[in-house]
């Protein structure tokens, strides 16, 4: 829960508020902008959901019960609204944001997709039998798929729990010595690894650094792409890439050459939903910008 005593003295009045344990992953500022922004290191509430607005509200508990670090919270102790996750991004496509976010992972999203193949946990969240219940009546978890090496969070336990096979690209093995499966190669050599799910390496961000498109139609982006509310556009992270931005231009442009998709979902940075047309196009003119900068 929320420390009150902790309450960062950023915060606007009013009832909600951020502690100062915050490690500023961002998590609640993608979720809910029109709540929550950054100020001096840390995420505050910026804006007080009006009275009467449900959507903010709502907005308001998800951040709260995803933030990593349980920093999120009201004056008043109100209790929360029932099971927020996990959490269907669009009805009837089986693909549910899960929430719960690992401080191991500083707060990156991980996805479960039911398949009637297997169902699919992409990247992980922190452990807790509020996801792991859910998970069983939805079908469990056939196969775990780690983007890269930073957000393999408590993949294990949910593996383990579940009987799951761990997917990770070789390059990245040594963060999940567990993994069952290795993904291999480089941009351009993608991998399906079921009926509809392809696994494309984009080395960049890490060497291991991989994304996942299922159905051409979600793309499960890890740390390598994302949609920025600031810019109302994709962008790649470029102060965030461990391995190479050469690579990672490169990776994403192979990428573009290969899939299409309509919704991008990340582990770090906003998700957004788009008509597949616009957003290769977008694909396209974001790796012509990355090109531009070496």
């Amino acid at each position: 829960m929320a420390r009150v005593e902790l309450r960062n003295a950023a915060n606007v009045d009013g009832p909600w508020f951020c502690d100062t344990r915050c490690i500023d992953c961002g998590t609640c500022r993608e979720l809910a902008p029109e709540t929550f922004a950054p100020a001096g290191g840390h995420s505050v509430v910026h804006h007080q959901p009006d009275a009467g607005d449900e959507a903010a509200e709502l907005g308001a508990w998800l951040a709260a019960q995803a933030c990593p670090t349980n920093s999120i919270g009201t004056v008043d102790l109100r209790p929360r609204p029932g099971r927020l996750y996990p959490r269907e991004v669009e009805p009837g496509r089986g693909v549910y944001d899960v929430g719960y976010c690992a401080e191991s992972s500083f707060g990156a999203s991980a996805w479960f997709v039911t398949r009637p193949e297997g169902n699919l946990l992409i990247d992980s969240p922190r452990w807790t039998e509020a996801l792991a219940r859910p998970f069983e009546e939805l079908g469990g978890v056939a196969h775990v798929l780690l983007t890269h090496r930073d957000d393999v969070a408590d993949a294990d336990r949910y593996a383990e729990r579940f009987g799951a096979r761990v997917w990770i690209h070789a390059d990245d093995r040594s963060a999940a010595p567990y993994a069952s499966d290795l993904v291999e190669g480089g941009a351009g050599a993608p991998t399906t690894i079921a009926p509809g799910v392809v696994v494309h390496p984009v080395p960049g961000h890490t060497r291991g650094s991989v994304v996942v498109v299922v159905d051409e139609a979600f793309c499960f982006s890890g740390d390598s792409l994302a949609w920025s509310h600031s810019r109302q556009d994709l962008t790649a992270f470029r102060g965030a890439t461990w391995y190479s931005w050469t690579a990672q231009t490169a990776s994403l442009r192979a990428l573009a050459e290969r899939a299409w998709f309509e919704w991008l979902l990340p582990g770090h940075g906003a998700r957004c939903h788009l008509p597949a047309t616009e957003m290769h196009e977008r694909l396209e003119a974001l790796v012509a910008r990355m090109a531009a900068t070496p």
